[in-house]
């Protein structure tokens, strides 16, 4: 394969996958989406590898790629490959579990794929030329939406661990849980209290109806009602803020990251930038707090550009 300044980053979500092409320096060229087959594994198999040769096609079109190069494939998808079989597992996309996609994709594309979980790919694109953290040695990158999940970059690389599990903080308890908040409310995953669980929009939603606020129907809902200053809204808001504090500061105490970027849907509250990083002071083990909490400066298009910076 001969090299190009070219890379493409995908986006295997569970309702759509979405390819984009990248130069070296964080420039867009090109940008693909279609729905993710939900019927059988070929199918999805099938639009995947479509994707990315219809974006190498546009690209010979365009004179920007000959006959001869490829481009380098990162893939960003839900759930964990498990090092041990290569399956992928966890996923909300039905048709992927228990398949070999990494291996199967390779063989499709006559070439090396790299592919790591959607919020790996989001903190290795907050950590790359362009994002939030660009240049600092080592970013958490938090995911804040329909579920709670986190990736760890080291020096630009996604740390993943040898259970490929690295970095999923939202299965861990919420630390230093006060009596009023216990058990806590009940996780997808069967646990009472996790992190997901109070932090994820479900659980923003769960704790403002149970101390009493104005009825909304969502958390974005909680959350503009907050930026429009109503009481109950910025009440819940400080709770978040709070419970996220304590959460975050058990990552620093941890991993010690140069900066945390949240991203998801949550991640649109200014409330959290001006609130936490003086309510994680009593929780981190350390009297100077140098870790910088900051927005996604790459917003809708992180999952791809990460995925495409795997390389």
């Amino acid at each position: 394969m001969n090299a190009t300044p070219l890379r493409i980053g995908v986006d295997l979500g569970g309702t759509k996958i979405e390819g984009a092409v990248f130069s070296d320096d964080g420039q867009l060229h090109l940008r693909r989406r279609v729905p993710t087959p939900t019927t059988s594994y070929p199918e999805a198999l099938a639009a995947l590898v479509g994707v990315i040769q219809g974006l190498e096609t546009e690209l010979r079109e365009q004179g920007k790629l000959g006959a001869d190069q490829r481009c380098s494939v990162g893939v960003g998808h839900p759930g964990a490959i498990v090092p041990q079989t290569g399956l992928l597992e966890n996923a909300n996309q039905t048709v992927l579990m228990g398949h070999p996609v990494a291996a199967d994709l390779e063989a499709a594309l006559a070439r090396p794929v790299r592919m790591a979980n959607d919020a790996n790919c989001f903190a290795v694109s907050e950590s790359a030329p362009g994002g939030a953290a660009e240049g600092m040695p080592t970013v958490f990158g938090v995911i804040l939406g329909t579920g709670v999940g986190g990736g760890l970059v080291v020096d630009g690389r996604p740390l993943t661990g040898v259970n490929a599990i690295a970095g999923e903080w939202g299965h861990n308890p919420l630390p230093r849980m006060r009596d009023d908040e216990r058990p806590g409310p009940r996780c997808y995953c069967g646990r009472l209290g996790c992190i997901e669980a109070f932090l994820c929009g479900r659980g923003l939603l769960w704790d403002h109806a149970r101390c009493g606020g104005a009825p909304f129907d969502s958390a974005k809902a909680i959350v503009e009602a907050g930026a429009r200053g109503e009481p109950s809204a910025l009440a819940s808001l400080e709770r978040y803020a709070e419970r996220l504090a304590r959460a975050l500061a058990s990552v620093i105490n941890l991993f010690d990251p140069h900066a945390i970027v949240l991203g998801g849907g949550l991640s649109n509250c200014k409330l959290l930038y001006e609130r936490i990083p003086s309510l994680w002071v009593g929780h981190v083990f350390s009297e100077d707090i140098a870790t910088q909490l900051l927005p996604p400066a790459q917003g809708d298009s992180s999952g791809v550009r990460g995925a495409a910076w795997l390389w």
